[in-house]
């Protein structure tokens, strides 16, 4: 089962889309989320939250699926507020481990918030070579995390 949500993530980042919206549509419809809610709203932290190389976007879109599955819906249920956390942090770690940071500019080890920075990822190929690693790993530990 691993394998099939972190290709279907990666297929999703192949079309087209950012690295957010590739993690976030792919649990999104089985929580039920339509694609067409969930793409909209992912893209947004895409490129480390809006072109800004900040937290990935694989870890973005990981957090939206941790918090639309165990997210609170009443502000005192404090027992689903410390779940998602405890889940969020516990991602964190495990996408630390395998590459280091969550931070974008880290992770690419250029800064693509800025034109230069931008260049130089596409000129090296960066964005079909790491990303897509971001979002299959970002997959594997969701699915480990939330079964």
């Amino acid at each position: 089962m691993i394998k099939g949500k972190a290709e279907e993530a990666v297929a999703y980042f192949e079309k087209g889309f950012v690295c957010s919206q590739a993690v976030f549509a792919t649990y999104a419809e089985p929580l039920g989320l339509k694609p067409g809610i969930a793409l909209p709203i992912a893209d947004a932290f895409g490129a480390g939250m809006g072109g800004m190389a900040e937290t990935c976007g694989a870890v973005t879109g990981a957090f939206m699926v941790i918090g639309l599955k165990y997210g609170r819906v009443h502000p005192g249920d404090a027992e689903a507020k410390e779940k998602t956390r405890r889940l969020i942090k516990e991602f964190v770690r495990q996408f630390k481990n395998r590459h280091g940071s969550i931070t974008c500019k880290t992770l690419l080890d250029v800064d693509i918030s800025t034109d230069e920075g931008m260049k130089t990822a596409r000129e090296k190929g960066l964005f079909d070579t790491h990303c897509p690693k971001f979002v299959r790993d970002a997959a594997e530990i969701l699915e480990k995390l939330i079964e």
